[in-house]
């Protein structure tokens, strides 16, 4: 039921940033967005995505499918309402922890959120109007990295960076499934392969051959960030 891509944009503006509907006189509405959305979330935690629909939700709820464009104008809305349920805000940062601990506790929080709902990384892609919780776990990156000798558009592309990281790992882990689903099965017989090939592949084999633990791209590469930003920070204070 939604019109231009202006027009949705305005409609999910109003549903996340605008005030609270007023209470009235009688009896509370039968529906409100917060209870839509966490219909909607509980269908795309069970069967994805792609099985959200208007229909579906309203069914969940045992309410028409018209009776819910009262209050969600239609399905971008509604997945919009979906990702502010579900995302939620970050938690706040420990006492006296310093930046690196911050973005550190803030990168495994946000794990656990794709880890719980992995239809955000679907959700949460191009452009897109955000909701104000969502928008607190660009805050708290910000505000973390504030008073370091970094700029403000640095700061926001250091949140951008371990966005991308954690978003990275996650896909990776959705996509390789759990020990014995097809996808790591599939994995297995890559291993296989290359060791077959170890003459015309080398370094992948003698790598994949060396002990020690694997599966550590996580924290490598969140280490390697915050790595980069420590050096940036250090140069920066030496400049100063």
């Amino acid at each position: 039921m939604s019109g231009t891509a202006n027009e949705t944009a305005n409609d999910t503006v109003r549903l996340l940033w605008g005030p609270p509907a007023k209470p009235t006189r009688g009896p509370k509405p039968a529906l409100t967005p917060e209870r839509i959305a966490a219909a909607g979330v509980e269908v795309a935690d069970a069967e994805g995505l792609g099985a959200v629909s208007m229909q579906k939700v309203a069914g969940l709820l045992d309410f028409t499918k018209m009776s819910l464009y009262r209050y969600v104008p239609g399905k971008a809305e509604l997945v919009a309402l979906m990702v502010e349920s579900a995302v939620g805000e970050p938690g706040a940062p420990a006492d006296a922890a310093d930046w690196r601990e911050q973005l550190t506790a803030w990168a495994a929080q946000l794990t656990d959120s794709f880890a719980r709902h992995p239809w955000l990384l679907d959700a949460t892609v191009g452009p897109r109007v955000i909701g104000p919780k969502e928008l607190m776990w660009l805050e708290r990156v910000v505000a973390a990295l504030d008073g370091h000798g970094l700029t403000g558009p640095e700061r926001m592309d250091a949140a951008v960076l371990l966005a991308g990281h954690v978003r990275g790992i996650a896909e990776q882990s959705r996509t390789a499934g759990p020990a014995g689903s097809p996808e790591a099965e599939l994995l297995a017989v890559l291993g296989t392969v290359v060791r077959q090939h170890a003459d015309r592949y080398p370094a992948v084999a003698a790598a994949m051959a060396e002990p020690g633990g694997r599966d550590q791209a996580f924290d490598f590469g969140l280490e390697r960030i915050l790595d980069g930003l420590a050096a940036l920070i250090e140069r920066r204070a030496g400049q100063a």
